[in-house]
């Protein structure tokens, strides 16, 4: 058993799940899936792999999570086995090579600006360097006429928290049950819950809080 990632949900973990009515045999196949990603890179090269690494940290900070989601080996995992979402912007390429590319111009404009690869520069520069990314200010050769505004919303955001919300730790940090099949769910009303969901700690509290800050404004 893994130890909760956090106090907002004291005491759960999504895998307890494994040997209830909850889960039948085709969702503790595909989660044990999940969790037995290969934590060495398939995919990526190198230098690919210190890139993406970095950028996972980046978009989604887990410096207390414990355990922690895997990000870069789930991306890797995703890559090796070309899997598609069924649609893509016709102007980015195919995922993989939107990666390479990617990954390859991002390190080639921290070079151009700061003398390093984009893993060896500091969590802030990182940042900066994102940020421009996220605005469409990066121009470099490497980019092949990739926008890089579009790998930033269309790549990064969406294949990096895609993979951190598809994971069995995410899902008990945040109090979700995982796949409701065959079991579903029951109390389809405000404020009621089945009794195999889980429980939070001090349920309300938090949208007390904002109403409050709304009255205060």
């Amino acid at each position: 058993m893994n130890p909760p990632r956090t106090t907002r949900y004291p005491g759960y973990d999504v895998l307890n799940k494994r040997n209830t009515p909850s889960w039948d045999d085709a969702t503790r196949a595909v989660i044990e899936q999940r969790l037995a990603t290969p934590r060495e890179p398939r995919f990526f090269n190198a230098i690919e792999w210190r890139a993406v690494t970095h950028l996972c940290h980046c978009i989604v900070p887990q410096a207390d999570a414990e355990p922690e989601v895997p990000l870069a080996p789930l991306l890797d995992a995703r890559l090796t086995s070309n899997a598609g979402d069924g649609y893509r912007d016709a102007r980015l390429p195919p995922a993989r090579d939107a990666w390479r590319i990617g990954l390859a111009a991002l390190d080639a404009e921290s070079r151009s600006q700061f003398e390093l690869p984009f893993a060896s520069v500091d969590r802030a520069v990182q940042h900066a360097l994102l940020e421009q990314m996220q605005r469409g200010d990066m121009h470099h050769e490497a980019w092949q006429r990739m926008p890089a505004k579009l790998f930033f919303s269309k790549r990064v955001l969406h294949d990096i928290c895609s993979a951190y919300y598809s994971h069995p730790h995410a899902w008990s940090e945040m109090g979700f049950g995982g796949p409701a099949n065959p079991r579903g769910y029951v109390r389809m009303y405000f404020d009621r819950r089945d009794p195999w969901e889980a429980a939070e700690a001090h349920p309300g509290l938090e949208d007390n809080a904002l109403r409050e800050n709304r009255r205060a404004r």
